[in-house]
């Protein structure tokens, strides 16, 4: 790499009291382009979001014959493709495997987190254009997903969006693996039996195979239907014994659909300089459709954006970030240098 990429210790007051416990200071990688220093211009900054069971640190792990999205970020500037600009890969893990990057009961406040705490430090501790204008959030998966409700939550922080293959369309992604999760829960004993089986297999050896969906699912009801006092603080909107849907728990977490939640936002999301949205077309959470119809929401209202589909799936598709990162970099810089 040409530039740098150091981990920072980043304060997080809004995570003070979260009540899974975990850690209010956050390990985040932070990519420095070559030749920035104190004296150098004030850089846009791109925020990166990971998805469920990711991390911040993540971001930079080794990848066999490819390369990760630090070192694809680095090269594209490198190599003149996309002006230079920061890079903060925001942590997000939780005991549950992630946070949705919502404020919840559940898990914690990780929407005040990424706009306030993170945002905060950054332009606190290097020279940054500290505006909209300068500032874009991408985000993959659940990444994807939290890259578009930031918008809504804190309007006005970012004023360019990447979601990829980003969580929408609920009653596709999520409604059929919640009866998949129900039988290890059963069997089990519970959920909170459940939990705790599985971090002890998970440390002595491995997920198993069903592991994932459970998970999953915990950590979804964790943030979109968070109840204190409950097994886990959460309630799956399902009944653990006859797998009857629990509709006003349900009706929950659609509230949380991009689907939902962006017809009550428009202007936030009209606010926008950029918004790029993509899928896979094998994608296999069936993230396609959703993205789809959130595009198809998006010209109706009237909202500019850019929808792509590519050939492939969900897992191993890094090598997108290559095109959101120079699409928003170059509309970053022209809409910086018609506003000086």
């Amino acid at each position: 790499m040409k530039g740098a990429l150091q981990v920072y210790d980043v304060a997080c007051p809004s995570l003070v009291g979260n009540p899974l416990g975990d850690p209010t200071t956050r390990a985040t990688p932070i990519y420095v382009p070559a030749g920035y220093s104190s004296e150098s211009a004030a850089l846009p900054v791109m925020y990166f979001l990971h998805g469920f069971s990711g991390s911040g640190v993540q971001w930079s792990n080794y990848s066999a014959f490819t390369s990760n999205v630090p070192e694809r970020l680095d090269a594209l500037i490198s190599a003149g493709k996309m002006p230079p600009v920061l890079g903060v890969f925001v942590d997000g893990w939780s005991a549950l495997g992630g946070a949705q990057w919502i404020n919840s009961e559940g898990i914690g406040r990780y929407a005040d987190m990424l706009a306030n705490d993170v945002v905060g430090w950054v332009d606190s501790h290097f020279k940054t254009i500290r505006a909209p204008e300068g500032r874009a959030v991408l985000g993959k998966s659940s990444g994807g997903f939290g890259s578009l409700s930031i918008t809504k939550s804190h309007p006005g922080v970012f004023g360019h969006v990447a979601c990829h293959s980003g969580d929408a369309a609920f009653e596709y992604c999520y409604l059929h693996e919640l009866p998949m999760a129900l039988g290890p829960i059963m069997k089990a004993g519970g959920i909170e039996k459940w939990f705790r089986d599985f971090v002890q297999r998970a440390q002595a050896t491995q997920m198993r195979g069903d592991d994932h969906v459970v998970i999953n699912m915990l950590c979804m009801a964790a943030a979109y239907s968070p109840n204190p006092g409950a097994p886990l603080n959460l309630e799956l909107p399902v009944d653990l014994s006859t797998g009857q849907l629990n509709v006003a728990l349900w009706e929950k977490w659609l509230a949380h659909d991009p689907l939902r939640f962006v017809p009550l936002h428009l202007d936030s999301f009209r606010r926008l300089k950029s918004l790029f949205i993509d899928c896979g077309t094998r994608d296999e959470f069936n993230l396609r459709w959703g993205a789809r119809m959130l595009s198809q929401l998006f010209k109706t209202a009237g909202v500019d954006h850019l929808h792509e589909e590519f050939e492939d799936g969900h897992r191993g598709v890094n090598y997108r970030f290559e095109r959101s990162m120079v699409w928003l970099s170059q509309r970053m810089a022209s809409r910086l240098l018609k506003k000086a």
